[in-house]
């Protein structure tokens, strides 16, 4: 029989019975091997590219998610152009920080997660459900992680039962934790998450929200050789999603350079950024 079923192109008979909405478990129980946590670990640290900043805001109605461009292996640059943040489904996106190579892996099994669940149940997780399911998948990644290969991603969303925007963080072991209003990840989180903490307001307009999180990329730029800024030589820009009531939605490319520009043409007359009142 399992000669037959090769030699007409069918499907062994595990894809076709009714079984867990979860694919992780699927593979755990047909093909383990595939599972990032089932990898023999290196013995040694080992050099990979590695991505830097992600940043989110939120604002009525909705959350920006963004990435600058670069990734770095130790002090070289190993990509200018890099993508870092991907849609996980129609109202929910990733931001990658971390090992490159296995955060988009990581990625990649995650919208495949989120698909089944769907296809499986007929219905699709909650946006709390989709955090806690990235989180055991992260957690998996918990070995190389101690070798030096961590994925840090930051999750965002539009939470339809609550009707807003939504920010989840995360640390190496897989602790999930709900970000309010804004958040960063990566090596230039600290400058970016400072400079967001100075310019954010719960009621930015949605230009307002995408115009904050360039600065703040900029600023993380600026302090983290990591991080890499507009590049409007190469005509390189950050990543910008929006995800609102109406699905997720990236910048296009002349949207992410205008923005980008109007940005890079204001520290022209003030380096060091706009300026937050002081009362």
């Amino acid at each position: 029989m399992e000669a037959n079923n090769r030699g007409t192109g069918r499907l062994p008979a595990a894809f076709l019975t009714p079984g867990s909405s979860s694919f992780m478990d699927f593979l755990g129980a047909h093909a383990p091997e595939m599972l990032p946590g089932n990898r023999k670990l290196p013995e040694g640290i080992v050099e990979a590219p590695h991505g830097t900043t992600i940043v989110a805001a939120t604002f009525p109605g909705g959350v920006v998610l963004a990435g600058d461009r670069r990734a770095t292996m130790g002090n070289m640059i190993a990509q200018r152009d890099i993508e870092k943040v991907f849609p996980a489904d129609e109202y929910s996106a990733v931001g990658i920080a971390g090992t490159a190579g296995l955060a988009v892996e990581m990625v990649k099994l995650f919208q495949l997660e989120l698909e089944h669940f769907e296809k499986v149940e007929g219905a699709t997780l909650s946006l709390e459900g989709k955090a806690n399911r990235l989180s055991t998948m992260i957690r998996s990644n918990l070995g190389m992680a101690m070798q030096g290969l961590a994925v840090v991603p930051l999750f965002a969303g539009y939470d339809e039962t609550r009707e807003k925007g939504r920010i989840f963080s995360y640390d190496v072991t897989g602790g999930r934790s709900e970000e309010h209003g804004y958040a960063a990840t990566g090596s230039g989180s600290i400058f970016a998450r400072g400079s967001m903490k100075k310019l954010y307001r719960p009621d930015l307009t949605e230009e307002q929200a995408t115009t904050l999180v360039v600065q703040a990329l900029y600023d993380a730029a600026d302090d983290d050789s990591a991080t890499g800024g507009p590049d409007l030589y190469r005509n390189i820009y950050p990543i910008v999603t929006v995800i609102t009531d109406e699905g997720f939605r990236r910048l296009t490319e002349e949207e992410s350079q205008a923005l980008a520009r109007k940005v890079t043409d204001r520290r022209l007359q003030e380096p060091d950024g706009p300026r937050a009142a002081l009362l």
